[in-house]
């Protein structure tokens, strides 16, 4: 299981960083990516990060603002994100592969099968 913690509301340009903490199991076995999705709306991939190695992947809309890390002494996930902008609104996921030790993350994300997902956290933009 995932606790999602870190958003809030934020001016344009303005940065937060988000953390998925992981309880139950070791982050660094999973590849783990994060996504947002607002009620009625499709789930999009931000950003992904490979199971035992530190190789990610970005969606071309948050590329160069966003960051994702792994802290695996705290068992975290991090997703940095820099020069918020409006569109950027919307509730915040992260969610491991289903498969132990995969490389999805430079493979097929943002597609796969993902568990773990956590309770989410609401960004806010204002403009």
């Amino acid at each position: 299981q995932f606790v999602e913690s870190g958003g809030g509301l934020v001016q344009s340009g303005g940065s937060l960083r988000l953390a998925c903490k992981a309880s139950g199991f070791t982050v660094d076995d999973y590849s783990i990516g994060w996504f947002r999705q607002a009620p009625g709306n499709e789930r999009e991939g931000l950003a992904c990060i490979n199971s035992r190695s530190y190789s990610t992947n970005y969606a071309n809309s948050v590329k160069g603002r966003f960051t994702i890390s792994r802290n695996n002494a705290n068992n975290t996930v991090y997703l940095q994100m820099n020069n918020l902008k409006p569109e950027d609104t919307n509730v915040y996921y992260c969610a491991a592969d289903w498969r132990p030790y995969s490389d999805i993350c430079t493979t097929i994300f943002p597609k796969g099968r993902y568990e773990y997902w956590g309770q989410g956290t609401q960004v806010t933009v204002s403009s």
